[in-house]
């Protein structure tokens, strides 16, 4: 999906540069072959599951409607990503609202769309049995239970331990369904848990799914009839070497920890996963302009994206691959880090890389930059947001035009006193 000829990167069979002269840079360029692709291989690998689309990760409105036209259903974490979801024409059966700290204008929006909700703590059940009530409907939950289970990731996207802000402890879990089977306008028809994001291993997931099945078989003794399990996604990919997702290796183990499970059980749920990076992440690359190289302590290459683009390096100190777009197959001659250029010294793409010599007006591209890329992007330092591309065989489609500086201004009110 990412080759090149002639020294120019092609994606899929269009040269980058027939991109730019449309959009200018920076941009974001993503393969609808290598989407498609990647929906293929979890389709085949977790033909045993529902996957519900995690729109955190990317909520461009094409690429949601892919995900939708194949069957997905939607995770989604804000009435935005609700909105979004109902649009991109995702099956609101399948839609499941997410979050710790949804607002009164946030459930009533998901109630009147008929989505199911996980609920993260009992004044939100309270909440929702109140507002369902209001509105003369019933909805279907399932609470978010924190297992404890600890994974090897970024701590501040590990969010499966005692210590995170999300779900009820596993130990009050069963009281929480207790007072929900007693609630007015809710029914609990599920479990939901998340562990955290950018996993590679697979005995976390298998621990997580364990347990999930150990409170199942409790909550059957309160009546309970669960319709779905939700572990949630998280499934890592590998940044450093092609951005793959190895999601045979996570299938296999969970297959035969579900049919297990359901041994344990007399009702019959649906697993329910969310994959969002494993599925997006390697689709896409941003695409960026070198503006000046500089020698100083290291060989500073300054490009026209930074971290109000692609904010992961900076947060998460995340690799990225990265290549000079125009010299393709050309050999390494020096140590680079790719600056971008906001007004903060962490504004760093990707240090110390060996490239090819870098000049002024050179493109960088950097690699699996489809999950929480622009979906985290921002207008800091007053720099509006680039485009986003579907690329689809010899062809290619501007799926969200760049913002303008008029943009940096659309919403904002000068008192009129102070003119």
């Amino acid at each position: 999906m990412f080759s090149s000829r002639d020294g120019i990167l092609l994606i899929e069979e269009v040269g980058f540069e027939e991109i730019v002269e449309k959009t200018g840079t920076p941009v974001y360029i993503t393969s609808r072959k290598k989407l498609e692709e990647n929906i293929r291989v979890f389709r085949e690998n977790f033909g045993f599951a529902r996957m519900l689309y995690a729109v955190k990760a990317n909520n461009n409105l094409t690429i949601m409607r892919i995900f939708a036209k194949y069957g997905f259903g939607a995770d989604v974490f804000s009435l935005g990503e609700l909105y979004l979801a109902l649009l991109a024409g995702f099956d609101r059966n399948f839609i499941l609202f997410n979050g710790n700290s949804k607002s009164d204008e946030e459930i009533e929006a998901g109630i009147r769309a008929g989505v199911k909700f996980s609920v993260d703590s009992l004044d939100e059940l309270y909440t929702i049995s109140e507002i369902a009530q209001n509105c003369g409907r019933e909805v279907k939950i399932a609470f978010r239970v924190n297992p404890d289970i600890g994974a090897e990731t970024h701590p501040k996207i590990a969010t499966g331990l005692k210590t995170s802000k999300f779900g009820i402890p596993a130990e009050q879990i069963l009281e929480a369904y207790e007072v929900a089977v007693q609630a007015d306008g809710v029914v609990p028809a599920g479990i939901h848990c998340h562990i955290g994001s950018q996993i590679r291993d697979v005995e976390p997931f298998v621990d997580e799914l364990e347990k999930m099945f150990e409170i199942a078989s409790e909550l059957e003794k309160l009546g309970v009839r669960l319709e779905f399990l939700d572990m949630g996604g998280g499934f890592g990919i590998d940044y450093e070497e092609d951005g793959e997702c190895r999601v045979e290796k996570f299938a296999q183990p969970l297959r035969k920890t579900f049919e297990r499970g359901l041994q344990m059980l007399k009702s019959e749920p649906e697993l329910w996963i969310e994959p969002g990076r494993s599925l997006v992440a390697n689709t896409t690359i941003l695409l960026t302009r070198v503006n000046a190289v500089k020698k100083a302590h290291r060989n500073f290459v300054a490009v026209d994206a930074g971290f109000n683009l692609l904010i992961r390096p900076a947060m998460y100190d995340s690799y990225h691959r990265v290549a000079v777009a125009n010299k393709m197959g050309m050999p390494a001659e020096e140590l680079y880090t790719i600056a971008g250029p906001i007004c903060e010294s962490g504004d760093i793409l990707a240090k110390d890389r060996k490239l090819p010599k870098v000049e002024k007006g050179d493109y960088i591209a950097v690699f699996d930059a489809g999950a929480y890329g622009f979906a985290m992007s921002s207008q800091y330092n007053g720099r509006p947001r680039c485009a986003e591309v579907l690329v689809d065989g010899g062809s290619f489609h501007i799926t969200r035009e760049k913002e303008t500086v008029g943009d940096l201004i659309a919403k904002q009110r000068i008192p009129e006193e102070l003119f």
